[in-house]
């Protein structure tokens, strides 16, 4: 009855043959006369979604997430993560040859300046790298006089025999009706940006989409196409791509707005802009240091920087939020349907997590307008659904019974990109995850209420979703929200609702709000919708002032609410809410489904 095609639930996590593998990159390592290596999980555009052909770490450790970062030394090795893998890391990789290592405890920069020995040479791939992380190393290592040796092809390839071919998929142009704006209004935007350089190169492959009005699809769940892009402050930018990956059609509408160059180009390009005393505009979050060290050693200035092209991507145009809104409305009726489903089926037993995200996706698929999940569908039942970004596997698979199952997936439409997480029970909540899951609803709540100045970032609304966790003593370990692209990432910069989230939030801009709470080994809560910051008026108001506009429509499970700790401001949000997601989506569901949301939405 249902199936997945977008993603797969094999088990992609093996440590059975990283002692050997170790063993071979040590022996490899030795003959280049170095004394160890640092191995990033990143491609050369340190995209968080990377073709099979660049997962180096996972051949290496084991280690399956979506970032981490190993240093192989000649007796020691590390893997660093963060707090959503300190769970899965140690699942899946072998204990005694990597010690994993909590990245906000212990940085690799400080663990190579503790670890390695005086004098040593470590080795890197300068195309995985970028400049800042280079420098951070260098000044780490300074007092052990520790050397960074760039190394002229990545050890990892030399001893990968089997490793898959880089991807050539096809780059479609990417309608006038959803991007909003053409390209050459973009690239005039962003030549605006250059602040005195002569070129920018561009390699972030999400910001050359959005330039270009292109899609493709080189990596799962993201419609990218991996590319470099040279844009001059006069004359035709220059896409460095894989001629493969573009058809006739496609390629000859490009070549009206740039010029068409092999990806090998681009080092000599560099150099000849060196030459010539360039100043070129590199990104700092993704430029790798080996094009930025072609520049400077042939002469030319390096101004490493923000990508000018992120925050004028996240900004949305009227055309991308308005095709997000359509999305969200048709991925709600899938995810609508999918609750109804699985509360009718989940009691009687013979379900797992595998099963549950096969149903989802196929709900979506039946929408006929889905062209890709845009994550691996989180489908976590009890102490799974602690492992924030659990993955399931044929494996790890649980038989969903009695307890708590959360579902944190997303889908790709040619309008819009989604992103939205639920948690349910399955029999009745006990008091404590009735305490837990209104603590996290009220938190998500006050986001969702929030209203702040103009110039306000994310840094300081983080607070606002931990309120009501703190007040029990409790907090969750990532991020309140992040960016999401419009058919593009389901994670983007540089916005985002977090500690660590400096960006000023802007009208159009698009973020998630996913508070959580995790208990180890029992069960985790999130609850996730997609909102979009716009203009807010007040009375008598002194500054500019923003608020919110949820867009994702979905129940949230009312059995897990315990009223009596929320107030009443809490409560006429939430039964607003519900009534807005009735009314909604009821014409767009089955009568059974439609008889399930009316009970699943009433007022409380």
């Amino acid at each position: 009855m249902f199936e997945a095609k977008f993603q797969s639930f094999a088990d992609a996590s093996s440590s059975e043959d990283s002692a050997a593998r170790v063993a071979a990159l040590r022996a490899e390592l030795k003959r280049q006369n170095l004394d160890g290596y640092l191995l990033p999980r990143a491609d050369a555009h340190q995209n968080e979604y990377v073709p099979k052909s660049a997962e180096r770490l996972a051949w290496l450790t084991g280690f399956t997430g979506s970032a981490g970062f190993a240093v192989v030394l000649a007796k020691e090795a590390a893997i660093f993560i963060d707090g959503r893998y300190v769970i899965q890391v140690r699942h899946e990789i072998d204990g005694r040859i990597f010690k994993p290592i909590d990245i906000a405890e212990t940085s690799p920069a400080q663990w190579l300046s503790a670890q390695g020995r005086e004098g040593a040479r470590i080795g890197y791939d300068p195309w995985v790298h970028t400049s800042g992380q280079i420098e951070r190393f260098a000044k780490a290592a300074e007092a052990k006089r520790i050397e960074l040796v760039p190394l002229e092809r990545n050890p990892i390839d030399a001893l990968w025999t089997d490793r898959p071919p880089e991807p050539v998929g096809p780059v479609s142009l990417q309608p006038q009706r959803y991007a909003g704006e053409t390209a050459a209004a973009k690239i005039k935007k962003l030549r605006g940006s250059l602040k005195g350089a002569d070129a920018m190169l561009m390699s972030d492959p999400h910001a050359i989409c959005w330039a270009f009005n292109i899609r493709g699809a080189d990596v799962a769940h993201t419609p990218i196409a991996l590319c470099f892009a040279l844009l001059p402050k006069d004359g035709a930018p220059r896409l460095y791509i894989d001629d493969a990956k573009l058809d006739a059609r496609t390629r000859a509408a490009l070549e009206k707005l740039l010029s068409v160059q092999p990806p090998a180009a681009l080092i000599d390009d560099m150099i000849d802009a060196g030459k010539r005393g360039d100043a070129v505009l590199f990104d700092a979050a993704t430029a790798p240091v080996k094009l930025i060290e072609a520049l400077r050693e042939a002469g030319g200035k390096a101004r490493v920087a923000d990508d000018p092209a992120a925050l004028l991507k996240a900004v949305k145009n009227k055309a991308e939020l308005a095709g997000a809104r359509a999305a969200h409305i048709r991925d709600g009726a899938a995810l609508t349907r999918f609750l109804a489903w699985f509360a009718e089926a989940a009691p009687k037993g013979g379900l797992t997590e595998i099963t549950a995200a096969e149903a989802l996706e196929t709900f979506r698929r039946e929408t006929g307008a889905l062209r890709d999940i845009s994550f691996p569908t989180i489908s976590a039942f009890s102490e799974h659904a602690a492992i924030p970004h659990y993955r399931v596997t044929e494996k790890s698979n649980l038989k969903i019974g009695k307890g708590v199952y959360l579902v944190d997936s997303g889908a790709q439409y040619l309008d819009g990109t989604t992103d939205v997480t639920r948690t349910v029970v399955v029999g009745r909540a006990s008091r404590q995850l009735k305490d837990h899951f209104t603590r996290v609803l009220k938190g998500h709540i006050a986001i969702a209420r929030a209203v702040f100045p103009k110039g306000a970032s994310g840094a300081q609304l983080d607070a606002f979703a931990r309120r009501p966790l703190w007040e029990a003593g409790l907090d969750f370990d990532h991020g309140v929200g992040h960016g999401v692209g419009a058919y593009l990432s389901v994670h983007e910069g540089p916005q985002r609702i977090s500690k660590l989230g400096t960006t000023p939030l802007q009208p159009g801009m698009i973020l998630s709000n996913e508070p959580g709470y995790y208990r180890a080994g029992e069960y985790g809560i999130r609850l996730e919708n997609l909102v979009i910051v716009e203009t807010r008026e007040i009375a008598g108001a002194e500054r500019d002032m923003y608020g919110f506009e949820t867009i994702t429509l979905a129940p949230f499970d009312l059995n897990c609410v315990d009223a009596r700790l929320m107030s009443a401001e809490e409560i006429a949000w939430l039964n607003a809410y519900h009534a807005h997601v009735r009314k909604t989506l009821s014409p767009l569901v089955d009568a059974r489904t439609r008889r399930w949301l009316r009970e699943a939405t009433r007022a409380i």
